[in-house]
């Protein structure tokens, strides 16, 4: 099988490859390394992406950054703007015009976290951009074409981000990083559609 990963290279993509890379053809994409560059920010760019890859039979997006985390106080329309820019409406982008490269009865997964669930410190562009994401999973499941299925995962705090994320995250149960990419693989490799599989 033949599975693209955009963000490949960060915290969540390196638990993919590392779970996938014994057994799957991984093409890898990322901002700034990988078998091609992408910026999840710029249409174009996802466009062009897609033009390089060739069918594939599934694609991830474990391409998670450019959510901010400030007060509400001190939130802008600019920070919740940037933060759909990049989570909600790269990765709605990734599915539109992933849908052109993906065989027949291939899968989409995408990406969301714990933030929407078990609310934290700063984090309504967070949560409102993960529910956004999960909502458009469940409800794209029902219309996606030639038996593409679709699903997401949603990560808790992983291990290796337990240090950059404590003042969000006090208490949380560290997830580890294998639990994380065994989660992807069964969405690749399962049957199951509109799932959120909640790490």
């Amino acid at each position: 099988m033949k599975v693209l990963i955009i963000g490949a290279s960060g915290t969540v993509g390196r638990c993919i490859v590392d779970e996938l890379q014994q057994d799957t053809d991984i093409i890898s994409a990322s901002l700034n390394s990988g078998d091609f560059k992408v910026d999840m920010a710029d249409t174009q760019s996802i466009q062009a992406l897609f033009k390089q890859t060739g069918p594939v039979d599934a694609i991830i997006s474990a391409a998670a950054r450019g959510v901010v985390l400030k007060p509400l106080s001190e939130m802008t329309v600019e920070d919740y703007q940037l933060s759909l820019q990049q989570k909600l409406l790269g990765q709605v982008s990734i599915v539109l015009h992933g849908l052109e490269v993906l065989k027949d009865k291939g899968s989409i997964t995408l990406v969301t976290g714990i933030m929407n669930h078990d609310f934290v410190k700063d984090g309504t562009a967070a949560a409102m951009v993960n529910n956004a994401v999960e909502g458009f999973v469940q409800a794209a499941a029902l219309d996606m074409p030639r038996g593409i299925r679709i699903n997401v995962v949603s990560p808790g705090l992983l291990e290796p981000s337990v240090e950059l994320y404590k003042n969000y995250c006090p208490g949380f149960e560290p997830v580890t990083t294998e639990k994380v990419g065994r989660a992807f693989r069964k969405s690749v490799y399962g049957i199951q559609t509109g799932r959120i599989y909640s790490i």
